[in-house]
């Protein structure tokens, strides 16, 4: 049987166009005009503007809207056109638009025109019921504009007030109430409220063969239903399976709810029944209905209105009361029984109706009858759906059913009391079966799912009968099995998986998840969701197959490059997905963990096979088929995806060892840098003019230098090592790269330096030999006295000393970045190095050739001098040290310092040699010394005086400290070559100052100054003349005169010399400095100007002293006391000195400097120089007694290479030393006393108390020591007591040339 057309009866066509007219009439005097809008605004109406928030606000109202999320605004056409305009919203012109206008009515008119649109396409609108539907639309849209306004702040009470307007005029009358579909699928809410002529009847009047069939089979008997619903009431009282009973329930509350609400339903449909024809109350006893108290009919399960009167209906709308069609009640009412036991006491007169399923219109299993109906009509309306009446861009619902449908199954639903859960889990299940067969889109089931939520919202789960909460369990049982399995097979797109292909499908597990009723599901979910874990893993390693193998089968030798390539695949595939799902799906499902949990260890295990082959192509040529520079590419990739494994995988086991794998190439690196520091100092050196660059006077090759070697630690740093311990040893091996480029830098520019001081004629001549033929040259032709020429200092030489200063502030800036102290302490705290078979520990002795004296020249004439140097050779002959040339002298002072590293007792020859112009250097003499660890153990320095195997002896300074493996040595040791540097070049400037100091001021000057008959000129002449005038007249001079004692011999004061005859002596030294001290002060540095100023002075004080008395010695001095007047003349001299230096605070010099200690002792001479001999013996006794008492009992240690690290300890030592220094003039007196006859004996009795005390000290202090070092615990490797016992002197080594 299928619907047809209603045709008018001929009785009523007239009555029936009425009706017709007059629905049209109120559609046309309901719907409000949007002309009026404009009407309002031309009639002068004031312009009212909404705040700028509002559109923000609208278009996430919009999008909840749209998207299903606002339960008030659930109906889908309604949906519909909120989401066209949501997408109107989206545009960026309309936005602009809107923010430039902010008229409100711009924006209700903007809606109607897109609402306008869809509703003249929506085909269940006939005629003109879109216009009252878009007056409807109109309607909720200003409601929605108003909410919204209560979330936005500023809003002006002009717009509140013309919103409220609007509404008002859009309200429809009383007496026209809208009424509401009863579909939750897809229905308007007035859709049915427009009657056309062409439109299809429900009714049973306009069905003949529905009529014809209802006689036959008796269906037509009104009391039978009546009968149906009071067996309904009868069987609850009695407890009866149909419609429920308490069994069917989880909870008392759940079933008396249930009860209350279907006894009042049933009793509402009751008094319809008899409403609609009161024959049927003759039928029925008195008292048997419930009382009627309005004639409001209960709704169905899918109305919209917000209250709720039946188990079966969410509705209170109103509803026609005909039982086949709702377009044929007049006048609804209701009902207000809703006492079930009052419904009872109602059946009491109808005790003769059986309890049990004896129903009339009721199939015997109306859940089974209703499931197959509601399949039937989906079927059907799918067919038309798809049919070709329908087009492509047609709007189709989401929920299905037609509107003649959603009634037919909602009045089977009423008339079998099928309850809301149910329909709307059948509904589900139904769609889902439908999707499972590609019949309807996945959008389905969300809309399917979104009437379960529903009808969970308006009834608690827990109120459902037990028989629906658990088909709803199985319904979402069977769809999270289904769309986990296509979320199973969306996997195998990875990496190259989007949110978009699994979103939907993730939404509705989600949704399933989050109702918790899938834990009664009989599946194994969790089993599931790890075939889907596994599914990820397997698909990952597939993907990391194939691109292992398409990167490896690329041409090329470089087997580096595929794993670099590979990293940077999986670290863009990790990222992407990360970016992708932020978060795990279902809280389980971590897409971005699991693939990197697969495919790093899998790149792990690939690049541990490659270790062998890598690291022997890394190393095959000087340019191997593995650059170097990729393998620490590599490190550097593999390191991010050991931290990237690390961070995603947090539980992973994958390991793999990181240092272990790159270490060696890091060794290598070290090894190479190593080699190729002498190409850095060349190359530096070679660029390099020697040109002041900036305000420190240096040149470029120092900057070249470091810059070379900070790029090393800024790659190590830049490695981010792992391994602190592996970490510090690279930084110990980069350090004594370190050192030795910077020995070697020193090393160069002295040759450097020396070239420019001792300047020679050709260049294949050696620059002190060179020195030597010019010297030995003009002595030989000229016969006259021997002077020294003065020399010109260059700026070229300045600058070389600047760079040295300069060296050691770079260098301890480079202390600090490499962070030394933090790699000693890291090596320190770390496990022993176990020692190598045949390890020899290594000690660093440092020998200081300080001084020789008593040397005899080689030939027989007395006033014969010596050129002498001094060298060190092994018991093989082999040099290992050579000093400087020091001319003309018998007593040389070199203090020249050479450090040995050595691995057991060494013997060295040290040979005092004289330079010769042709052929061999002359030995002066030899000596030997062992340098036995044994022995220098206590670390202290040792003074060793060693006799010539021809006469005079010789002056060494020993000390000895362990050679260790550590940055803080290694850059001791630079620092103290940098040291040595400076202090050598300091020496040379001052060697090229001394001999024109000590020449201008002399013995000789001084006594031909106060020699008689010298020719002088006028002024001195007349100061002669004034002198000896005050002579015979008697002098009343205030300076203080030294009594002499009885036992002396009286001396005469000569005559007074003035200041200018005095200054004038000395004249050729301030024209000296005049000349040379311009270019010292421009082109040194600051600091390198003080030094070397400092250091002339202290020459300065040197050769005074030197000329009032002898060097300390236990031999008698041929030198003679001064006279008075040359003494004071000396000191006139110092005085004249100290002044130039100082120039009343201008000078190069600070006062401070000048009067230093050294100055003061020099001053202290003065005091002692004419006591009485006896009384010279007896204050030096007592001053050496007094010192003795008052000196340290422990010799300190010697200078160390860790004293000189960085520049914080070297000045740290400075000022101890300084705070040290003892004040004493015993040594004074004694060297007094050696310009005195018959004091040799005193003198070296002096002497050798102070050596024996000071002997017995140390040897005190050495077994205390030894003690200490007895009651510790031996550490493995490095002990004294592994080296050899000291050999036997060698024999003479043949002689070679130097």
């Amino acid at each position: 049987m299928q619907p047809k057309v209603a045709e008018p009866s001929p009785a009523e066509p007239e009555a029936k166009e009425r009706d017709y007219a007059a629905r049209l009439g109120s559609i046309s005097s309901s719907i409000f005009s949007v002309g009026d809008l404009y009407r309002d605004m031309r009639d002068g109406t004031k312009v009212v503007r909404y705040p700028k928030d509002l559109l923000k606000v609208l278009e996430q109202k919009l999008q909840d809207i749209a998207m299903g999320k606002d339960p008030a605004y659930h109906e889908q056409l309604i949906r519909r056109t909120m989401a066209v305009f949501y997408g109107q919203v989206k545009d960026e012109t309309f936005r602009r638009q809107m923010k430039e206008s902010r008229k409100i009515e711009d924006l209700i008119l903007m809606f109607a025109t897109n609402a306008t649109n869809v509703l003249k396409k929506e085909p269940s609108l006939a005629g003109d019921g879109w216009k009252l539907e878009l007056n409807n639309h109109i309607a909720m849209f200003i409601r929605m504009l108003r909410d919204c306004l209560k979330t936005v702040s500023h809003v002006s009470p002009e717009v509140t007030s013309r919103l409220d307007m609007y509404t008002a005029k859009l309200t429809a009358p009383a007496s026209q109430k809208t009424t509401y579909s009863d579909s939750g699928y897809d229905s308007s809410s007035t859709r049915d409220s427009v009657v056309s002529q062409k439109r299809i009847s429900t009714s049973i009047v306009d069905m003949p063969l529905v009529q014809t069939a209802a006689l036959l089979f008796k269906l037509a008997d009104h009391i039978a239903a009546l009968t149906d619903l009071k067996t309904c009431l009868k069987n609850i009282n009695a407890g009866a399976p149909f419609p429920g009973r308490p069994e069917d329930f989880s909870s008392e509350a759940a079933w008396q709810h249930w009860r209350t609400l279907e006894t009042s339903h049933l009793s509402q449909l009751m008094v319809v029944m008899v409403q609609f024809n009161p024959e049927l109350a003759k039928s029925t006893p008195e008292g048997a209905l419930p009382s009627q108290a309005n004639g409001t009919r209960p709704g169905s399960m899918y109305s919209i209105a917000p209250q709720r009167d039946s188990y079966y209906s969410t509705s209170s709308a109103s509803r026609h009361a005909s039982l086949s069609s709702r377009h044929s009640l007049a006048s609804p009412s209701a009902l207000t029984s809703q006492d079930p036991d009052a419904a009872g006491e109602e059946l009491d007169g109808d005790d003769d109706l059986p309890v049990g399923h004896h129903f009339t219109y009721i199939p015997p299993n109306p859940r089974k009858y209703y499931k197959r109906l509601l399949e039937y009509c989906i079927a059907v309306d799918l067919e038309a759906m798809l049919s070709p009446t329908v087009g492509d861009d047609d709007e189709v619902s989401l929920g299905i059913l037609s509107p003649t449908h959603i009634e037919l199954i909602n009045e089977c639903a009423l008339r079998w009391r099928i309850g809301q859960p149910y329909r709307a889990t059948c509904f589900l299940e139904i769609v889902k079966l439908f999707y499972e067969r590609n019949e309807v889109p996945l959008e389905c089931i969300p809309e399917a799912l979104q009437t379960i939520a529903k009808v969970m919202h308006d009834l608690e789960l827990d109120k459902w009968p037990t028989q629906d909460s658990d088909y709803l369990a199985q319904v979402f049982g069977g769809l999270f099995s289904v769309f986990l399995s296509t979320v199973y097979h969306s996997m195998d797109a990875i990496p190259n998986l989007k949110p978009a292909d699994i979103a939907p499908y993730i939404q509705i597990l989600e949704t399933v998840q989050q109702s918790g009723l899938i834990a009664r599901f009989d599946v194994d979910i969790s089993a599931r969701i790890q075939d889907i874990q596994e599914q990820i893993k397997s698909v990952s390693a597939r993907y990391y197959d194939e691109k292992n193998r398409e990167l490896h089968s690329a041409p090329g030798v470089n087997r580096a490059l595929p794993y670099l390539l590979m990293t940077d695949e999986l670290e863009k595939a990790a990222k992407l997905l990360d970016k992708r799902f932020p978060e795990p799906m279902l809280g389980q499902l971590d897409i971005v963990s699991l693939v990197v949990s697969v495919q790093v260890p899998l790149y792990f295990q690939d690049l541990e096979s490659e270790r062998k082959r890598l690291f022997e192509d890394s190393m095959n040529g000087p340019t191997p088929d593995v650059p170097i520079q990729d393998v620490f590419a590599l490190y550097r990739r593999t390191k991010t995806l050991l931290g990237m494994y690390k961070a995603f995988v947090p539980q992973g086991t994958a390991t793999f060892d990181l240092g272990g794998f790159f270490e060696p190439y890091v060794q290598q690196w070290l090894t190479n840098t190593h080699e190729r520091t002498t190409q850095w100092v060349q190359a530096a050196i070679a660029a390099d003019k020697f040109q002041a660059e900036g305000a420190e006077g240096h040149s470029s090759s120092i900057v070249d230098l470091f810059d070379s070697l900070r790029s090393p630690i800024n790659f190590l740093d830049e490695l981010e090592w792992t391994d602190e311990l592996q970490e510090a040893k690279f930084f110990t091996s980069l350090s004594k790269t370190i050192s030795k480029a910077i020995e070697q830098y020193c090393r160069s520019v002295e040759e450097l330096f020396m070239a420019e001081m001792f300047p020679r004629p050709t260049d294949f001549l050696q620059p002190q030999k060179s020195s030597a033929w010019l010297e030995k040259a003009k002595s030989l032709a000229n016969t006259t006295e021997k002077k020294v020429n003065p020399f010109t200092f260059q700026p070229e030489s300045c600058v070389k000393l600047n760079n040295i200063q300069a060296a050691r502030r770079l260098l301890d800036k480079m202390y600090a970045q490499v962070a030394a102290d933090k790699k000693t302490d890291i090596l320190e705290s770390g496990p022993p190095v176990p020692e190598k078979p045949g390890q020899v520990p290594r000690y660093l002795f440092t020998v200081k050739i300080c001084i020789a004296e008593d040397l005899v020249p080689l030939d027989s004439s007395p006033s014969s001098k010596l050129d002498t140097f001094v060298t060190l050779s092994d018991e093989q002959g082999n040099r290992l040290a050579k000093t400087r040339t020091i001319y003309e002298t018998l007593s040389p002072r070199w203090e020249e310092t050479f450090d040995l590293t050595v691995e057991k007792p060494l013997w060295l020859m040290v040979s005092v040699r004289d330079r010769s112009l042709i052929g061999k250097h002359d030995t002066v003499g030899r000596a030997y010394i062992c340098l036995d660890p044994r022995r220098y153990g206590d670390f202290l320095a040792h003074d060793q005086w060693m006799d010539l195997d021809s006469s005079g002896r010789i002056l060494l300074r020993v000390s000895m400290e362990g050679e260790k493996d550590d940055p803080q040595f290694y850059f001791g040791c630079a620092f103290r070559s940098l040291k040595r540097a400076e202090s050598d070049m300091v020496r040379v400037f001052i060697d090229k100052i001394s001999p024109f100091i000590r020449q201008s001021i002399s013995r000789n000057v001084l006594k031909t100054l106060v020699k008689s008959g010298t020719t002088i000129d006028y002024n001195k002449a007349l100061g002669n003349v004034t002198a000896f005038y005050r002579s015979a007249l008697g002098s009343n001079s205030s300076e203080v005169q030294i009594p002499l004692p009885s036992s002396e011999k009286p001396r005469v004061r000569p005559e007074d010399l003035t200041d200018v005859e005095l200054e004038a002596a000395i004249t050729p030294v301030f024209d000296f400095f005049d000349a040379n001290l311009p270019t010292l002060n421009t082109y040194l540095s600051e600091s390198a100007k003080d030094m070397v100023m400092i250091r002339v002075w202290k020459e300065i004080l040197t050769v005074v002293e030197a000329l009032l008395i002898p060097p300390l010695s236990d031999k008698p001095s041929e030198l003679k006391p001064l006279t008075d007047k040359e003494v004071d003349i000396v000191f006139k001299w110092l005085k004249f000195l100290r002044d130039y230096f100082h120039a009343g605070g201008e000078g190069p010099i600070q006062l401070e400097d000048l009067q230093n200690q050294k100055y003061r002792d020099v001053l202290s001479i003065r005091l002692y120089y004419d006591w009485h001999t006896d009384a010279l013996m007896e204050e030096c006794v007592r001053m050496m007694q007094q010192t003795l008492r008052a000196s340290p009992s422990v010799k300190k240690r010697a200078k160390s290479v860790y004293s000189q690290r960085n520049l914080g300890t070297i000045k740290d030592r400075k000022r101890e030393k300084q705070q040290e220094k003892e004040v004493t003039n015993g040594e004074t007196i004694l060297r007094i006393l050696r310009m005195r006859p018959g004091t040799s004996d005193f003198i070296a009795q002096q002497l050798h108390a102070m050596t024996s005390m000071q002997a017995e000290r140390e040897a005190q202090a050495q077994a205390r020591t030894q003690t200490r070092k007895l009651q510790r615990p031996r550490q493995g490797g490095g002990s004294l007591s592994q080296i050899p016992e000291v050999p036997p002197v060698p024999p003479l080594p043949p002689s070679k040339n130097s």
